[in-house]
């Protein structure tokens, strides 16, 4: 069991203000099971399962993995796509009380093994082989560092003790009373899920959220959006990343509504699913949306359904906005802020001017409230930038394994603590929350701080650029300069850096903001859910 930083105080204060009901996401399943039985809850590249179907698998995988002697508490590591064997794990591992920890499919030894090691998982299923890639071989390789790991299930695997179908075609239920579940069912403030930061700052740190915290981050979004059990929804971002595992794996559940998973990101193949499925709400990194919009022939095609597109990760660049209108004048396009410690803490409003769009993050969620504070952390007023703090119902409690590094990030308040965001960003009359770097990610040229997104915003508005990113690299004199990094759209001609000058002299950029060395690459080093890594960027940058 993992020691948290959870307070009685906490949990009074978020139960009586109704933000903490108590719910698993297993309550939500039953109750989509006995209302809407033979209705599609969700669709994969393969195969699709009803709500009936699914309450089914999950329970008969959860008495198998009472009999694998996985308990309360313990971990189940799942490496898999976005396929409904995902969804049946985590929902099994809820269950019981077992605490999921979701792997992201592109991770190999170095990643996978400091997360399973550090997780002490009891159990961990992997496909036999997703995009060519040998799973199984490379946990044997590393099985020896696991103490902890008692069993391995491979997803389309050979026969044999390993095998998931095998696995899931015994009648666990007819071996173990079902009743067995009822009597495991979880504190709704225990930890359930375990899921590793995606890195854009250097060691990952595993972020505990409890079965309230992850239920109530998805409770505020239907009012504001208009989810409906109507609602068609779709991820294409891997499940075992916070955006894809509220909004993929259980939104949809939460509200009787069904879901569509794409495995592989497609924006051709996207579009047909949008056509086939009449699919309405999709999140996904900003890039997502570029790369939709670039479909060739896409004012040929049925979009009509797909009404919101929810852009987290990145800002939304002005251009991208104005032709989401001009070709798909029915998509509402909003922008939204958070991080694994807290999920989706702001996000725009349907129906919010444009400016809202492009120059901010969007507002908070009821319940979540943020500041900015100076450096001695005293709260700043209205448009002035600060580093950005936190608190509410959605917050994490704790890194595994790492409870002196969380308090270090919490800021002590007789209402409750504020945790560090390590950004910085401002907030607007109308409390609407802009991004505008990261405490780490800040270039000062000579003591003066040059606004890193700001910059990015408007080279993007370059007719020649695909993707921008600005970092710092070492000045001897200045301790920074700025560089911007540039990948170019197929066919454009080399940018040079007396282009870029004139360039930015054309949109009226102060000369102090100006980068002053550019680079241009094929492709920007990433997360798996589309947020380029600064970090490894400097390091290329510093090395060329």
């Amino acid at each position: 069991m993992f020691e948290t930083t959870l307070t009685a105080d906490q949990i009074e204060k978020f139960t009586d203000a109704g933000f903490w009901r108590d719910r698993t996401i297993t309550d939500f399943l039953d109750e989509a099971a006995e209302a809407t039985p033979d209705k599609v809850a969700f669709i994969d590249s393969r195969t699709q399962v009803t709500f009936g179907e699914l309450k089914q698998q999950v329970d008969r995988c959860a008495l198998g993995f009472l009999e694998l002697g996985i308990e309360p508490g313990d971990v189940v590591s799942f490496q898999l796509p976005n396929w409904i064997e995902w969804v049946v794990v985590h929902y099994a591992a809820s269950r019981i009380g077992a605490v999921s920890n979701p792997l992201i499919p592109i991770y190999r030894e170095r990643e996978v093994g400091f997360m399973v090691g550090l997780a002490k998982s009891k159990l961990i299923v992997v496909p036999q082989s997703f995009r060519g890639f040998d799973y199984p071989a490379m946990v044997e390789r590393m099985r020896g560092d696991w103490p902890a790991l008692e069993r391995v299930l491979v997803v389309g695997g050979p026969s044999g003790p390993t095998s998931w179908e095998e696995f899931m075609a015994t009648p666990w239920e007819e071996r173990r009373d079902p009743a067995d579940l009822a009597a495991v069912r979880p504190d709704p403030n225990a930890v359930t899920l375990l899921i590793f930061t995606s890195g854009t700052t250097g060691e990952p740190k595993g972020v505990m959220h409890t079965h309230n915290t992850v239920v109530a981050a998805n409770d505020a979004l239907p009012e504001r959006l208009g989810i409906t059990a109507d609602t068609v929804f779709h991820m294409a971002s891997t499940l075992a990343h916070l955006t894809g595992f509220l909004y993929g794996a259980r939104l949809s559940v939460q509200n009787g509504a069904t879901c569509v998973l794409q495995d592989v990101w497609d924006p051709a193949a996207f579009v047909d699913l949008v056509e086939k499925h009449a699919i309405t709400y999709t999140s996904a990194a900003t890039p997502f949306l570029h790369d939709l919009l670039a479909v060739p022939d896409l004012g040929e095609r049925d979009l009509s359904s797909l009404t919101r597109f929810c852009c987290m990760g990145a800002p939304i660049p002005r251009v991208l906005v104005r032709e989401a209108k001009a070709k798909l004048p029915g998509l509402a396009v909003l922008g939204g802020w958070g991080q694994t410690e807290e999920g989706l803490v702001t996000l725009g409003i349907p129906g919010d001017p444009e400016d809202k769009v492009i120059d901010t993050d969007g507002c908070p969620y009821p319940g979540m409230e943020i500041r900015v504070v100076d450096p001695d952390g005293r709260p700043l007023p209205p448009g002035t930038e600060g580093a950005l703090q936190v608190r509410g119902p959605f917050v994490f409690v704790g890194y595994a394994e790492r409870l002196d590094l969380t308090r270090s990030l919490f800021r002590p308040d007789p209402d409750g603590d504020w945790f560090d965001t390590g950004d910085l960003a401002h907030i607007d009359e109308d409390g609407y929350l802009r991004i505008s770097g990261r405490t780490k990610d800040v270039i000062i040229r000579g003591g003066e701080n040059i606004p890193v997104s700001y910059v990015e915003n408007v080279l993007y508005e370059h007719p020649d650029v695909e993707a921008v990113a600005v970092v710092g690299v070492p000045d001897p004199r200045l301790q920074e300069r700025a560089c911007a990094c540039l990948v170019l759209k197929p066919g454009a001609e080399p940018l040079s850096f007396a282009g870029l000058q004139e360039f930015l002299a054309t949109k009226g950029v102060a000369k102090q903001y100006w980068p002053e060395k550019l680079v241009l690459l094929d492709d920007f080093p990433k997360t798996p859910s589309g947020k380029i890594q600064k970090f490894a960027l400097r390091k290329e940058v510093a090395s060329a």
